[in-house]
């Protein structure tokens, strides 16, 4: 389930982007794709959406958050960790 939830987070950040699909990696960070904090929350709600979870609303502040927003990878984690939660 991990490979497929990485495959459409990549695929989600790449649309928020307005990259192409292999211009995103798992060792990518927003902010080398260029997504601004607009685009964080519209990937946020496009991720919560795609996988029917609750992003914690303190997401963006990495103190106060265990959903980690640094890279695709720590995105992928947590979005792993998340849907576990809800099996």
């Amino acid at each position: 389930m991990s490979e497929s939830i990485e495959k459409k987070v990549i695929e989600i950040i790449a649309e928020q982007a307005v990259l192409e699909v292999s211009d995103v990696s798992a060792t990518s960070t927003l902010e080398e794709l260029g997504i601004d904090s607009l685009g964080l929350v519209e990937s946020i709600f496009a991720i919560e959406e795609a996988f029917d979870i609750q992003v914690p609303y303190n997401a963006n502040e990495p103190s106060e958050s265990d959903f980690d927003i640094s890279s695709v990878a720590s995105i992928t984690k947590a979005v792993t960790a998340l849907v576990a939660e809800q099996s």
